[in-house]
């Protein structure tokens, strides 16, 4: 065999001195062989460093692939990497393995890269909807019993489980504890496109916190980026404006970066921020970041536990279920709105 090809079944089969369907079977258990033979075969696979296709296994006799995939908008985001760790710890105990892509929020390649997931018959398929992306092209799959899990939004077009964070309770929190600090002139800057689904929620909350409080909901104050240039230029424009916001909301932990990114470029300290999301070294900052923290681990854990009982035969009713948020203080949401000037200043 030439040392730079890869073994293959037959080289399996001329070492021991059988024939290739004999290796197979020993392989896939499904016929019989003899105590010998077989421990033959396994010393051979190993000497020779022979690994088996599976996927070309699983296709031939028409059964599941030992993958999950996993459809993500971002791989560079460190929230869906965290969310996607917490998948696969939790599913390689089941000897799953974890394939994951990226749909950059593009409903025409987020629709590629299931349809690839699905050519290689994958055991489960969790999903971060795009926006604009219609789902029911899995149905079929669904009924099927292939475990469709929607994760972070939910889908369009298809009734499956979705795991979701308690995205309106948790920015209705963060909101509450600046208007706690004296703040009424509150800020908020989304992600874009205005009809993503966190987007939405998070926008909600902030105007039910601004409700109780009696605080008028102000279009001015509302902006919205998609990276963190954007969300720097967006701080401009919000911090210019005439009557100018005290505190900022940041709807996620991009919209944070670009924000603290413009305070630092401007020295503005007297700015009071929280965000929704935390982000990498938000103790290091001057203040430390205020934020409304995702338990990303257990939107992945929990969507991975939800595939297996899915897989595991559980046809019961399909279910949104919510993990909740919870308030990391800081410093720099606790700064104080400043006193208002005299009256004709």
């Amino acid at each position: 065999m030439a040392a730079n090809r890869r073994p293959t079944l037959a080289d399996v089969a001329r070492e021991v001195g059988v024939s290739a369907k004999t290796v197979s079977r020993v392989l896939n258990e499904d016929g019989p062989a003899s105590a010998q033979t077989r421990e033959q075969v396994l010393a051979a696979v190993a000497k020779l460093g022979f690994q088996p296709n599976l996927m070309a296994r699983n296709i031939r006799v028409g059964g599941p692939d030992t993958t999950i995939g996993l459809v993500i908008p971002d791989l560079a985001n460190p929230f869906f990497g965290a969310v996607a760790r917490a998948i696969e710890d939790t599913v390689r105990e089941r000897g799953l393995t974890l394939l994951m892509g990226s749909s950059a929020d593009d409903p025409e390649r987020e629709r590629a890269l299931t349809d690839k997931f699905l050519a290689r018959r994958v055991s489960i398929l969790i999903v971060v909807p795009s926006v604009g992306a219609d789902h029911s092209h899995l149905r079929s799959h669904r009924t099927a019993g292939l475990p469709v899990i929607f994760l972070d939004r939910p889908g369009v077009g298809l009734a499956t489980d979705s795991i979701v964070s308690s995205n309106r309770a948790g920015a209705h929190d963060g909101v509450v504890h600046l208007i706690a600090h004296g703040h009424r002139r509150i800020g908020f800057m989304g992600d874009l496109p205005p009809t993503l689904y966190t987007r939405r929620e998070r926008l909600a909350g902030y105007r039910s916190a601004l409700r109780e409080a009696g605080l008028p909901y102000d279009r001015s104050l509302v902006t919205n980026a998609h990276d963190q240039q954007g969300a720097e230029t967006a701080t401009t424009h919000l911090l210019g404006l005439a009557d100018p916001p005290t505190a900022l909301f940041a709807g996620n932990n991009i919209m944070a970066l670009g924000i603290i990114a413009e305070l630092a470029r401007s020295k503005r300290k007297d700015v009071a921020v929280v965000a929704f999301d935390d982000v990498a070294l938000a103790e290091a900052l001057e203040p430390a970041l205020t934020v409304v923290a995702q338990d990303a681990e257990e939107l992945g854990r929990t969507a991975a536990a939800t595939a297996l009982l899915r897989l595991d035969g559980d046809r019961s009713r399909a279910l949104t279920l919510t993990v909740p948020t919870h308030l990391i203080v800081r410093g720099s949401g606790e700064l104080p709105a400043p006193a208002p000037g005299p009256r004709g200043a």
